[in-house]
């Protein structure tokens, strides 16, 4: 079945469980949607095949076939060449130097832009979300890691053939202990999901997290965001400390981002932060307030973001709009 002479637009999200591949329509609702799960420890010729699968699955809920497409954008973890499609390094994925780009084109037979995942949901909360009539937008997106990503006057910020705002890496306390490797400390080995799940168990070992211990035990690995916020909400006075403390590095952060670019919006996104947005939103503002030089103190505003997982796959739908459609016009 036809779409209309407008086509359709699709969005697909990336990362290390799961894929989401959504269709949209001119004005950008969803008439269709398809997921699947993310394969480990296998090639990515094997996750590619999935991703072409994925998108089909979503076009036949939408009753359409691959004609009807006008432009497909992915969102990818990790470092991204946007001119040639590249995915540089995907760890979770165990990629490297990945021609999603070309592989996707050829495959579906339409035009495919690769972005780099938090990009494409800073882009989604640029175009639809919480940051909408920005000029500048930032946005950290702690979680595993902790990814960034910048909307200037309506492009995506880049680097010299590859994505940027790797805002994780950044090195903080200089002073403070090394990983080990001669390097200081970044913004994820204090702020990320598993830097907080790793202080919030020790803490529950020793005693001090009693509603942790006794619901979600001490592991690691099975203190997720919502764990945390329900500790919180239960009495666990050190985790939320723990969470805070976490969300004050990401302010220090901030502070720097914002003396280099000086936003009107930073967005704050991802798992921990719809968990415990009101704790991140207000640690975040309060750290990166007091950190500024007086002239920039009030010039931007810290939201929290409004799509959730939608924001990477609309995002990455409406950037592929926005790239595609200036091509058509320069060409034209």
């Amino acid at each position: 079945m036809a779409a209309g002479k407008d086509g359709v637009w699709v969005g697909f999200d990336l990362g290390g469980t799961k894929m989401l591949a959504s269709v949209y329509d001119a004005s950008f609702e969803v008439i269709g949607r398809a997921r699947k799960s993310t394969l480990n420890s296998v090639s990515p010729k094997k996750n590619l095949k999935r991703i072409a699968k994925t998108i089909d699955k979503a076009l036949t809920e939408a009753d359409l076939d691959r004609d009807s497409i006008r432009g497909i954008g992915i969102g990818c973890p990790g470092p991204v060449d946007m001119s040639t499609g590249v995915v540089h390094e995907a760890i979770n994925l165990g990629w490297r130097d990945v021609k999603v780009g070309d592989w996707l084109t050829k495959k579906m037979d339409c035009p495919v832009l690769v972005v780099n995942d938090v990009d494409a949901g800073v882009y989604g909360e640029y175009r639809f979300g919480a940051a909408r009539g920005s000029r500048c937008v930032v946005g950290i997106f702690p979680g595993t890691g902790i990814g960034g990503g910048c909307v200037y006057e309506g492009r995506i910020l880049r680097g010299n053939r590859i994505s940027c705002m790797e805002i994780g890496h950044v090195p903080i306390d200089p002073g403070g202990p090394s990983r080990g490797n001669g390097r200081c400390r970044t913004l994820e080995n204090v702020s990320s999901r598993l830097a907080i799940a790793a202080a919030a168990a020790q803490a529950a070992y020793r005693g001090q997290a009693p509603h942790l211990a006794e619901h979600v035990g001490t592991e690691v690995a099975t203190i997720r965001s919502g764990a945390l916020s329900s500790s919180i909400a239960s009495g666990d006075t050190v985790i939320e400390s723990i969470v805070r403390e976490a969300a004050e590095w990401i302010g220090n952060a901030a502070t720097g981002l914002v003396h280099l670019l000086a936003p009107d919006t930073i967005v704050l996104g991802g798992g921990l932060v719809e968990a415990m947005p009101e704790l991140f939103r207000n640690a975040v503002a309060e750290s990166c307030h007091k950190n500024l030089l007086e002239s920039y103190r009030h010039t931007y505003q810290v939201v929290t973001a409004e799509l959730g997982d939608d924001a990477s796959v609309l995002g990455a739908a409406a950037w592929a709009e926005t790239e595609i459609v200036d091509r058509t016009t320069q060409v034209a």
